[in-house]
């Protein structure tokens, strides 16, 4: 990490170089950095849709780390993903070239907007940033996005915005968002989860104080104080403060229904209806989500009106109860969870829709987080009426604690282990029956596993 200031470098006609520019953060980046006059050029390990993207724009970008790449560029900017072993990391420090993180480049961007919006929270972050930015462009006030996940709405994770405001999904893993300037901090959630990094609950906490501390006084925290977790970590803030839950808050619930799954409610606020809100995604936990996306709408001076006509067209990103197709009558759908409470979230808002059995194949991630998690695990995947376990995903950790799913597969009662995406796809194959909901679950590669079974019922 440099420790000249990333600001003197983030500027017109200065040249950043991006390494790992195909991630959907990067990307995003590359193209703001873009649009504000910087120079980019970038690498990545593999061809794809977003690289041929970014260089339709006019950035080039070079397929493998070469140290040749970095040469003449200004700065340097890369993800948490990528170490100092890599060979253009190597190669900038050794030409004197300053290396940022991703996460300080978003910092610096941030402070050249009036309104920065930064949504945090261990779940619910991408579809809460994705419903704030339905409805700031309902608002008309077109801003800057940057999601970590494709939103219909934009055909991508972010866009580039001529308004005020900037609206950021904010990751606490490496305490990334402590390199943001947030004037709206937004925390949904707090609980224990990335263990690799964090020790315990309470640095995970430590981290979400630091974070809050951010906000300037003119600013505003945005806290659910239904969530006693985040309410523990905020105890003694002074700095101001709105808080939001389905039924206490200043910014709360009223008149709710839930029909099918899926929630009608008032959103309430200083006791007066701000907005009548029906959500046209299911589960409880996207009350939530909703409550925090008009409490921000609310520090920010968004109408009512505006805040129900966002949610009115809301759709959810890839990867939240994604619908991939049908298999013998049986329907397939993908999400992101990963965590115990996102699975025990997802399988509870499963159970409330129209289907006779709820089919889960779920690929745990992280050994750490399988490790650390592994009784909330058990309980919560037992709540499946088949439950399905592909091997862990190893993402970015080596196995040093000698874990496998086989171990929670032995016990989970009736579970099935599957050592391969092909042994999950089979197993689905041979479960699978008419009015069946099957569930691909986990933020690493197990919807290959539902896009395989889905393409064995398609004719041809």
């Amino acid at each position: 990490m440099s420790e000249q200031p990333i600001h003197d470098y983030i500027q017109p006609g200065k040249r950043a170089h991006l390494v790992g520019i195909g991630g959907v953060s990067m990307a995003s980046l590359a193209e703001v950095l873009l649009g504000a006059g910087v120079i980019i050029t970038g690498s990545d390990q593999r061809e794809g849709a977003t690289v041929g993207h970014l260089r339709g724009l006019g950035i080039p970008v070079t397929i493998g780390h070469r140290p040749e790449s970095v040469l003449g560029a200004d700065c340097v900017v890369r993800t948490a993903a990528v170490h100092d072993e890599n060979p253009e990391i190597a190669a900038a420090r050794a030409a004197g070239i300053p290396v940022f993180e991703r996460a300080q480049a978003w910092g610096a961007i941030m402070r050249g907007y009036k309104h920065a919006l930064c949504i945090s929270g261990t779940h619910g972050k991408t579809t809460t940033t994705s419903m704030c930015t339905h409805v700031f462009m309902a608002a008309g006030m077109d801003p800057t996005v940057m999601i970590g996940g494709t939103l219909p709405l934009l055909e991508a994770g972010h866009r580039v915005g001529q308004g005020e405001t900037i609206i950021l999904e904010s990751c606490e893993y490496c305490n990334s968002f402590l390199s943001f300037y947030p004037t709206v901090a937004v925390i949904l959630n707090i609980e224990a989860d990335h263990l690799d990094f964090f020790q315990d609950l309470d640095d995970v906490e430590r981290s979400f104080r630091a974070f809050a501390d951010l906000v300037p006084d003119s600013g505003m925290i945005v806290a659910n104080c239904e969530d006693a977790n985040t309410m523990k970590a905020l105890e003694g803030e002074r700095r101001p403060m709105l808080t939001f839950g389905v039924e206490r808050g200043d910014v709360h619930a009223a008149n709710l229904t839930v029909r099918g799954g899926f929630a009608s409610f008032d959103v309430v606020y200083r006791g007066e209806r701000y907005a009548h809100l029906e959500l046209s995604v299911p589960g409880m936990h996207n009350v939530q989500n909703a409550m925090a996306t008009a409490a921000a709408a609310i520090v920010l001076g968004v109408p009512g009106p505006a805040v129900e006509q966002g949610m009115r067209t809301f759709r959810l990103p890839g990867r939240r109860f994604e619908d991939k197709g049908r298999y013998h009558g049986a329907q397939v759908c993908d999400d992101y969870a990963h965590h115990p409470s996102e699975v025990e979230a997802l399988l509870d808002t499963a159970r409330q829709l129209p289907y006779q059995r709820v089919v889960l194949a779920f690929q745990p991630h992280t050994y750490s987080r399988t490790h650390e998690l592994f009784d909330d695990f058990v309980r919560v995947l037992q709540k499946a009426d088949v439950t399905l376990l592909a091997e862990i995903f190893a993402a970015r950790e080596d196995n040093t604690v000698g874990i496998s799913s086989k171990d929670l597969a032995d016990h989970i009662p009736g579970s099935i282990y599957c050592p391969t995406l092909e042994d999950v796809t089979a197993a689905l194959r041979d479960i699978a029956r008419p009015g069946d909901l099957i569930l691909t679950v986990g933020a690493g590669d197990i919807y290959l596993a539902g896009e395989a079974l889905v393409a064995q019922d398609s004719p041809g």
